[in-house]
């Protein structure tokens, strides 16, 4: 049963949800069938739609690639975080959840992972094959996420998993050398619909007129 919000609604209140996950409740494949409907309207590089979702449901699967998911985690990011002011990102809350997300994301209803398909990976060397690739399936994954929260469905867009995406790839039978994984979301019911804008900094913060 879709919210019934607004295109803004939707757009200032679809949240990276890990709190407030439901896993008990099973999600329906029609359901995922009608948001995977909308996002394959969303734009992508020369109309290629060279864009795949892989949804996993088998336990086994979906254990192995939230094993993997947790040793990327543990890993860390290389390269330092460039933000905007803390007060703002609130980071102190996210890396809460996030740690909720990681001691249950194997029981997701669903784990989707969006990839993107390239003629070999050689295609991610530059910075314009980059644009390209991630340009071709990343509005397909949001245009996912916004049609989920319109139908009471939780997302949370994670990368830690790409740490080890070729073991992954192994897991769930995707071609290495020429389709590549762009992210790891779970896909729940979320526990109430009550989502709201969050704090984000000034919108003059982002914008610069002519010149940087």
């Amino acid at each position: 049963m879709n919210l019934g919000l607004s295109a803004d609604e939707v757009l200032t209140t679809t949240r990276a949800v890990r709190k407030r996950l439901d896993f008990e409740r099973p999600v329906g494949r029609e359901v995922i069938q009608d948001c995977v409907s909308i996002a394959r309207q969303a734009p992508s590089g020369r109309n290629r739609q060279r864009w795949d979702f892989v949804f996993v449901e088998d336990h086994q699967r979906k254990k192995a690639v939230a094993d993997l998911w947790l040793r990327g985690l543990r890993a860390g990011q290389t390269g330092g975080a460039v933000t905007r002011d803390a007060s703002t990102t609130g980071w102190h809350r996210i890396a809460s959840s996030l740690d909720d997300l990681a001691s249950r994301i194997h029981a997701a209803p669903w784990l989707l992972i969006p990839c993107v398909r390239v003629d070999s990976r050689a295609e991610l060397a530059d910075v314009r094959g980059q644009a390209g690739a991630w340009g071709s399936v990343l509005p397909a994954v949001w245009s996912f996420m916004l049609a989920a929260r319109e139908r009471g469905l939780g997302t949370a867009w994670t990368t830690a998993h790409l740490t080890f995406e070729r073991e992954v790839a192994e897991v769930i039978g995707i071609p290495y050398d020429t389709v590549v994984q762009a992210a790891l979301t779970p896909v729940a019911y979320t526990v109430g619909t009550n989502f709201l804008p969050a704090r984000r900094a000034p919108t003059h913060d982002f914008i610069h007129w002519d010149m940087w």
